[in-house]
């Protein structure tokens, strides 16, 4: 009876627990899209006109971030984690998707840069 009980309890909890989200932003160019990540329906269209454009990420989510600007460039992305600490990197943006880190609440993208290779420089 007790097998029965905790199996009950176990199988109630599985059912009601949230499952995490995908949250998906598209860049190309000045382009931003954000839209559904099941159903590719677009939410919401703007350019970016900032130096950053500033996405948040609830808690448990995960964002998907397609950088799709069509020639060789590099994007500065600050992510920003629950505990206040940040990461930066460097992504190239030509075709690449990248996911947001375990515990982000918020991505900031930058506007896309020229890079040249090999001398390390940036336009």
């Amino acid at each position: 009876m007790k097998k029965i009980t905790l199996s009950i309890g176990l199988l109630a909890g599985i059912l009601t627990s949230s499952a995490q989200d995908t949250t998906c932003t598209m860049f190309s160019k000045k382009l931003v899209l954000e839209f559904n990540y099941q159903t590719n329906e677009i939410l919401n269209r703007e350019e970016q006109s900032d130096k950053f454009y500033n996405i948040t990420v609830k808690y448990g989510d995960v964002l998907c971030l397609h950088l799709y600007d069509k020639k060789s460039r590099i994007r500065r992305i600050i992510t920003t984690f629950f505990d206040g600490s940040t990461r930066e990197d460097i992504l190239e943006s030509k075709d690449n998707v990248y996911y947001s880190p375990q515990g982000a609440t918020q991505v900031s993208v930058g506007r896309p840069k020229f890079f040249i290779a090999g001398t390390g420089a940036c336009r």
